[in-house]
């Protein structure tokens, strides 16, 4: 017969216990539910405060504002190169570009944000290559469009020269 020692009480004490998730151990990690439940919050973070703490009408009508000039001064040059008049009405609620025989080219609208997004002192109309003589008439004669926000707050000038049709930004 073969006797084997007795462990010593220092082997028994430094063996690491057995662990069991149910023996007042805790895993670590989240779970599933508590994942979820963080997604669903910053989901509703996003959705909700974000539009609110970003104010994004500023920026569209910023685009408004870019656009309109833009687009002024290409109905200017089709005028001019189509030798046909282009006639420019400015309303609180936006531009139209027409043909002096009635057919429109081009409606641009305020953004939705802002539903009227020019004050009532821009409302005029802007005549390209008036009268076939390549200059421009804009009534009443010194047209200055602002566009505001929904306070009514100038945001950005323009004006339109009578003479040249040039449209161009006031500080």
């Amino acid at each position: 017969m073969i006797l084997l020692p007795k462990p010593s009480a220092f082997l028994l004490r430094h063996q690491p216990p057995h662990r069991r998730l149910g023996e007042g151990l805790r895993a670590h990690g989240f779970t599933l539910i508590e994942l979820i439940m963080v997604i669903v919050l910053v989901g509703s973070i996003a959705v909700f405060a974000a539009p609110r703490i970003l104010d994004l009408s500023m920026w569209k009508l910023r685009a408004f504002a870019d656009e309109m000039q833009s687009t002024t001064s290409a109905m200017q040059r089709l005028a001019l190169a189509q030798r046909k008049p282009i006639v420019a009405t400015f309303t609180t609620t936006g531009v139209t570009f027409d043909y002096v025989a009635g057919s429109t080219l081009s409606t641009l609208n305020c953004p939705s944000t802002v539903p009227a997004c020019m004050d009532a002192a821009s409302a005029g109309t802007a005549t390209f290559n008036s009268g076939n003589t390549g200059s421009s008439l804009s009534s009443p004669d010194t047209l200055v469009i602002s566009v505001v926000d929904a306070a009514g707050i100038a945001q950005h000038r323009f004006q339109l020269e009578n003479d040249t049709g040039l449209v161009r930004r006031l500080p």
